[in-house]
Order: structure tokens, then C-alpha cells, then sequence
């Protein structure tokens, strides 16, 4: 059995990259579109086909029975088979399409374009649908306004950019007995953040210093002043030079640098795999904007200096969605 069913897939992949090249010649990506006669399809629909068929029944019963009334019937239903399919195409056609926005989106999400749809003339439009599917997608009526905007969501797994697949453009109106259609690659391209994942609290204060440090902490190395001698100070601070000197008695003071900001460091997260670091880094990175800690991030290769703001954050969630993929953690 499994080789029949590896046939049909290959077979069916096969067709749809030889559809897809065709679509691309015919109807190439562009940000924006008018739907003319060569984006435009179609079909009669499962009810049309039905309805044709009573129509041939009625003309078999009538020249059966040579009864007027049934050729009668017969020929009004004829008309409005025939009449039918040039309102369904021309409820499409003319119709311009406009990629207004295309919104970032986390990986495991839904990523939203929002689309804008705009009628010729004063013709109204009803009962537009775009979507991708199998998604339900937007249902959209141009009656009492020129335009209209759609938004149109796409489900996306995996980080990075990703470029979304043709929408689907469709109308059954009037009647539902023919269905007029169009893809239409809007050049969407969406940038993915990585899933946030849990990581534990925020890592603050435990990246290491660079450069000279926001506050400093009482003990350490590093000598800091002289100060003088309280009761209780450890005899091993006391300045014993500076008292046999004929100077009263101090005690050393040592201090060491400590960095307060907090840095959303790659190597914090050591040991874990690529996908989950990513992850866990943006989980930081929503969890300090959220509670107002100025937060930077440190990859290999690029480091962006603590600061706080949706600009800021974009920055951050930017820089994980396009790190590299790579075969083995770093």
C-alpha cells in the first residue's frame, strides 16, 4: 500500500509546482493588484451542477410530454444559467488589492497582513471572501464604501522570515451557482520572534561587568578609603601603618564593582539547545519590558545596550527571530 500512496503524493506535488509556475507567469507577486481577465477563474459550484442537471430533466419531461409550461420553465432556467456566471466575474473583476501592513508575529502564533480592498466605479461589490486556506479568512462587502480592509491570518510555525503562500480570492454571489476565484501573491513576508519559553526570573545583576560597573557593594579586592575605626570593625581592616604613623586608628574600606542592569546574556543559558535559548531570551525580554526593567541582550556576535520601549523591545525580539539556524548549540 505504501507504494500507491508515495505515487499519488509525488504525483500530487509534482502538480502543484508545475501550478505554482504557472500562476507565477500568469499572475507574478506584487504588493499591489487589479484583478483582470487573466487572474480571474471560473466554475460552475456542486449546486450549479445540480441545478444544471434539473434543467436537463425539465427538457426531457417537456419534450416527453411536449408540455409548454415545462419548456417554458425550462428556458427561464436556461437564461439564468447563462446569465448568471457574467455578474460572479464581474463581481471580481476590477477589484485592486493593496498589502497595507504585514505584522510580526511570535513562531506557534497566528501572523495577521491586513489587506485593502478598493472597487472601480460605483458598482457594488458583495460577499468577497480572502483568506489563506483552509483558514476561514475575511468576508468582505463593498456596498456603501470604495474600500475596504481585510485582515488575513496565516498560522506560522518556525522563527525567522517566512513567506506567506497566495491568497485566495473568491466570490459565489448572486446565487451561490458559480464560483469566480483568484490567488494573488501579495509579496507577503512575515518576520517570526521565536516562542517564548519560560526561563526562570530574570537574570539581573548576573551577567558579567564590562567596563565600569552603575553601583558598587561594600567587601571585595578593591581598596576603596580610609575611614575611621568603629568598634566591632575586623582587626584585619584596621590601618595598623597609618596608627603607627602617629595617625589615629581607620579601618580600610574594600569595595567591588557590581553591574545592576540587566543583561539577557546567551551564555547565561549554556547547555541548552538553540531553539529553547531563543526562546527563553524572549520570554526575558517580554517579562522586563513588562515590569519596567531597562533590559539588554547579548548574542554572539551582537549586543544591544540595556534600554526599555516597544522600539526597543522589536530591536531585541528582531535580533532572536534572525539568528542563524545552526546545526549544534553555540
Amino acid at each position: 500500500m505504501a507504494g500507491p500512496k508515495t505515487a499519488v503524493a509525488a504525483l500530487g506535488g509534482r502538480w502543484r509546482q508545475l501550478t505554482e509556475r504557472w500562476l507565477a507567469r500568469r499572475a507574478p507577486a506584487a504588493r499591489s493588484v487589479t484583478l483582470d481577465h487573466s487572474r480571474l477563474f471560473i466554475l460552475p459550484t456542486r449546486v450549479g451542477l445540480a441545478f444544471l442537471l434539473v434543467i436537463v430533466i425539465l427538457w426531457l419531461l417537456a419534450t416527453n410530454y411536449e408540455n409548454n409550461l415545462v419548456f417554458a420553465l425550462t428556458f427561464l432556467l436556461v437564461s439564468l444559467f447563462a446569465v448568471l456566471p457574467v455578474h460572479t466575474f464581474a463581481n471580481l473583476s476590477g477589484l485592486q488589492l493593496h498589502l497595507c501592513e504585514a505584522r510580526p508575529a511570535f513562531a506557534g502564533d497566528y501572523a495577521e497582513a491586513l489587506v485593502r480592498v478598493a472597487r472601480p466605479g460605483q458598482r457594488a461589490r458583495e460577499r468577497i471572501q480572502i483568506t489563506w486556506p483552509p483558514e476561514e479568512g475575511a468576508l468582505l462587502d463593498l456596498v456603501d464604501s470604495g474600500d475596504a480592509e481585510a485582515r488575513v491570518a496565516l498560522p506560522v510555525v518556525r522563527r525567522g522570515r517566512v513567506r506567506a503562500p497566495r491568497l485566495r480570492l473568491e466570490s459565489g454571489f448572486p446565487l451561490g451557482l458559480f464560483r469566480c476565484w483568484s490567488w494573488v501573491d501579495l509579496d507577503v513576508e512575515f518576520l517570526v520572534y521565536p516562542q517564548p519559553k519560560p526561563a526562570g526570573p530574570l537574570p539581573i545583576g548576573a551577567a558579567a561587568v564590562e567596563g565600569e560597573s552603575t553601583q558598587k557593594r561594600r567587601g571585595g579586592d578593591d581598596f576603596a578609603s580610609l575611614s575611621p575605626y568603629n568598634p566591632g570593625d575586623s582587626l584585619r581592616h584596621v590601618a595598623w601603618k597609618q596608627y603607627a604613623g602617629g595617625r589615629d586608628l581607620y579601618s580600610k574600606r574594600y569595595e567591588s564593582g557590581v553591574d545592576t542592569r540587566l543583561w539577557l546574556d546567551w551564555d547565561l543559558l549554556a547547555g541548552r539547545d538553540i531553539e529553547t535559548r531563543l526562546g527563553n531570551l524572549g520570554y526575558w525580554a517580554l517579562q522586563a519590558e513588562r515590569e519596567q526593567y531597562a533590559y539588554g541582550l547579548r548574542l554572539p556576535g551582537t549586543a544591544i545596550e540595556p534600554a526599555l520601549g516597544a522600539g526597543h523591545l522589536q530591536r531585541v525580539l528582531t535580533a532572536l527571530a534572525l539568528f542563524p539556524v545552526q546545526g549544534t548549540p553555540l
